[in-house]
């Protein structure tokens, strides 16, 4: 399966150390999609002046994403394959996870959580962080998604 990580979450995951993504570990290489966008987008928030109580410095967290993403150039969708997100900023994410369906799209953000219901007709989950099980280490040591245990279901209002 393959998986898109919006850049809150991965932010909440790698820099914030949310609850909701504490039990997901570190795959052993490249095991969710991404696009240089995704990343441009990711140092930008992360050139922010952040509160000193944040404890992973923001070279971490991109040296993470270089080392555990595997980037594809911005796919070009066909128009009956699009979703038009209500955000331009997160329509990167949903046209990634539509070109390399079947796959999951990590996100809280509302306007991709919409998506929902449309995205499943076309192949992609989209699940909020608390609904994903995320990257784990089954028994062996190998890394994988555990998509089985993220089925979907309706997105929060």
């Amino acid at each position: 399966m393959n998986v898109v990580i919006d850049t809150q979450t991965l932010l909440d995951w790698r820099f914030f150390r949310d609850a909701s993504c504490a039990a997901w570990q570190p795959p052993e290489n490249g095991c969710w999609l991404a696009t240089a966008a995704m990343r441009d987008e990711l140092a930008h928030v992360l050139a922010r002046a952040w509160p000193a109580r944040w404890a992973t410095p923001a070279d971490e967290v991109l040296a993470f994403f270089d080392q555990h993403a595997t980037l594809f150039a911005p796919p070009v969708l066909a128009a009956h394959q699009l979703l038009r997100c209500s955000d331009p900023d997160d329509q990167k994410f949903i046209d990634l996870a539509l070109a390399r369906q079947p796959a999951l799209l990590i996100s809280r953000d509302r306007a991709l959580l919409k998506l929902a219901r449309p995205a499943a007709l076309r192949g992609v989950q989209v699940l909020p962080p608390e609904r994903w099980p995320g990257f784990t280490a089954p028994a062996g040591g190998a890394t994988s998604a555990s998509p089985a245990a993220a089925a979907p279901a309706d997105p929060p209002p």
